[in-house]
Parts: structure tokens; C-alpha cells; sequence
């Protein structure tokens, strides 16, 4: 009953009652990526969304999807995947504000934070 509330008054929990509808339809279902975020697009092709596996945080989309659902390519990653580049890393999303996210040497964020060594203190005489 709990998971029915949150969904039908919240969006950041995944899909809300409404967006589950709509998908159920108007949408046909392209492809799923390696986070298990779903992607759909309306029988004309005019509209493409996500259903996100999870939080709903735009960061969590790859590149490839992300490029497919604003209309940049018209095949879906899942029908014609992008050609990596040897360099390339794999997608990460934003950590910012999260306890993975990057603290550098001296931070106080860090479990075990070094001493500062980049200042002198000032003391009065």
C-alpha cells in the first residue's frame, strides 16, 4: 500500500501511476541499458522517455541513450550501438553530493583527512 502512495504522489521514486499508463498505452518499449533503466517511444515515434531503475537522476543516463532520446540519432543504442573509442572510460553518473563523491588530499570529507600542508597559520606576536 506504502509503494502505491509514493507512487502516485512522488516522481523521484521511478515511474509515477501516470507515467505507468501512459507507457502502458502509448509505448513500445526499444531498449534497456547496463543501469537497467528502460526506454520507450510512442507508436509514432514523436515522444521518448525513460523509466529509471531507481532514483529518477538524469545523470544516470548514458551518452548513447542520452543522444537517442533528444532526437540526435534516430536508432535506439539497442538496434545500432556507438563505436568506443579504445580511450573511452564507462559511463558514470554524478556523485556530487553523495558519499562516492571526489574529496582531494586535505579535504575534510575524507574519512581520514591529511594534514594541511599548503599554509602556515598566522598567530599573533
Amino acid at each position: 500500500m506504502l509503494d502505491f502512495l509514493k507512487r502516485l504522489v512522488t516522481w523521484w521514486n521511478g515511474q509515477t501511476l501516470g507515467t505507468q499508463l501512459y507507457t502502458w498505452r502509448k509505448g513500445v518499449k526499444v531498449g534497456e541499458d547496463e543501469a537497467g533503466n528502460r526506454f520507450y517511444e510512442s507508436r509514432d515515434g514523436a515522444r521518448r522517455w525513460v523509466i529509471f531503475n531507481g532514483e529518477a537522476e538524469a545523470s544516470h543516463v548514458s551518452p548513447e541513450w542520452h543522444g537517442w532520446l533528444h532526437h540526435t540519432w534516430d536508432k535506439p543504442p539497442s538496434e545500432e550501438p556507438l563505436p568506443k573509442k579504445a580511450w573511452e572510460k564507462p559511463h558514470l553518473p554524478n556523485l556530487t553530493g553523495t558519499a562516492d563523491a571526489y574529496a582531494p588530499a586535505g579535504s575534510i570529507r575524507r574519512a581520514e583527512p591529511e594534514p594541511r600542508r599548503d599554509y602556515e597559520a598566522w598567530t599573533p606576536e
